[in-house]
């Protein structure tokens, strides 16, 4: 059973992912669970609170994704090694199982839309925007086919990674994600195609 300090993470991050963080008052989230604001502070001392359980819990997840798709963590100045054994096979695999938690799962969904709310608003947020789902995302891609030997690995991931970026928008709007998401799985599935060209130049 969901404890009451989980309901009110997801409650605040989907009232986030909505209004925007700055909006959202802790009597709002409160109220979006039926309990007074009393009762909310029981488990979190402030918003803030909320919003920094909320990054440790993406923290974690963005790692264990990782991790159950045999990819390294971190940059690859600190994890050059792992970075080697990453095959093409398994980097088009993470893309579309990314794909699908940043859509699919409600918890990395909603903070997806957030950060895409609150990035020319709030310092912070434009930062954890980039990490998650822009700079981050492309300078990791980068890294992995660097280490495919492409000969231009920073263009490649940009291949790779534009059509993803673009399709959550399309994917939020649309009434047929399933064809959404089979299009992104065609899309990367053609980028990583093209790497075994391009390696071979």
């Amino acid at each position: 059973m969901e404890s009451t300090k989980e309901r009110i993470l997801l409650a605040a991050l989907r009232l986030f992912a909505r209004k925007g963080y700055e909006a959202v008052s802790v009597s709002d989230i409160a109220a979006e669970l039926g309990i007074t604001k009393g009762a909310l502070y029981r488990h979190y001392e402030s918003k803030r609170h909320i919003f920094d359980s909320i990054l440790r819990r993406m923290e974690q997840r963005d790692a264990s994704e990782a991790r159950a798709h045999a990819l390294p963590e971190g940059t690859k100045a600190a994890a050059g090694e792992a970075y080697e054994c990453v095959t093409a096979g398994q980097a088009a695999a993470f893309g579309k199982a990314m794909f699908r938690y940043w859509t699919a799962d409600e918890f990395a969904a909603c903070f997806r839309r957030m950060l895409t709310l609150e990035q020319y608003r709030d310092p912070e947020m434009g930062r954890l925007y980039r990490q998650y789902l822009s700079t981050g995302p492309l300078d990791y891609m980068t890294d992995i086919l660097a280490a495919l030997g492409l000969p231009e690995p920073r263009a490649a991931a940009v291949r790779f990674y534009a059509p993803m970026f673009l399709l959550y928008s399309v994917y939020d709007a649309s009434e047929e994600g399933a064809a959404v998401t089979a299009l992104a799985d065609r899309l990367l599935d053609a980028a990583a195609e093209e790497w075994k060209g391009e390696r071979g130049t």
